[in-house]
């Protein structure tokens, strides 16, 4: 359920190529299962809290990651601390759906640079409905596990993960508002760039 390395040094390198400031990941852990969305920024899915880490260090001094999670029971925040990024973080609690709708009435559409989505998969299309509103044109919205393990090509594969990522790819094709790029990152990764 930990994020891969090879994604996390990659968003670490977009946010510092973006010039990003302001990022939110948003966690769930449910059902012993990660969920996140993340950039001013916005991790949708914590867990470990290992990603919102690799994040913060890319950002600049005054740049600001808001980690959201179902639990703060495996996120730790000493390696934060340690790390000495704890100030750029800023940890919400709470349903995902209800964090993202939160942070448009606090912030208001357009205001985050980059958010990452990796929760709980049958929610994916609700975060990305949200997230679209939320980041800026020209932001970037990354959405992990989008390969599934392969399972999204399995037509005979119809759990309710499956579908709900195949779905959500689908949606993400078809969406004339983003510029996207698959990336077989991790899991898969796809990029998409608000026009």
């Amino acid at each position: 359920m930990l994020g891969s390395t090879d994604e996390a040094q990659f968003f670490q390198v977009l946010i510092q190529l973006m010039g990003c400031k302001r990022c939110s990941k948003i966690s769930f852990f449910q059902l012993n299962k990660e969920f996140i969305l993340s950039f001013f920024l916005v991790e949708v899915g914590t867990f470990t809290g290992y990603t919102a880490l690799t994040i913060a260090l890319a950002l600049p001094s005054d740049g600001q990651l808001i980690a959201c999670d179902i639990t703060d029971k495996y996120i730790r925040q000493d390696l934060w601390k340690k790390a000495g990024v704890q100030d750029k973080i800023t940890l919400k609690i709470g349903p995902a759906v209800e964090t993202l709708k939160s942070l448009l009435e606090e912030n208001g559409p357009e205001s985050f640079d980059f958010i990452f989505i990796d929760a709980d998969k049958t929610n994916y299309l609700n975060y990305y409905r949200l997230a679209i509103e939320l980041v800026h044109s020209n932001g970037l919205i990354a959405i992990d596990n989008t390969l599934w393990d392969g399972k999204v090509v399995d037509q005979s594969d119809t759990s309710e993960n499956t579908v709900a990522i195949r779905q959500t790819n689908d949606f993400l094709r078809d969406d004339q508002r983003v510029d996207i790029s698959f990336l077989r990152l991790g899991d898969g990764t796809t990029l998409c760039r608000k026009k």
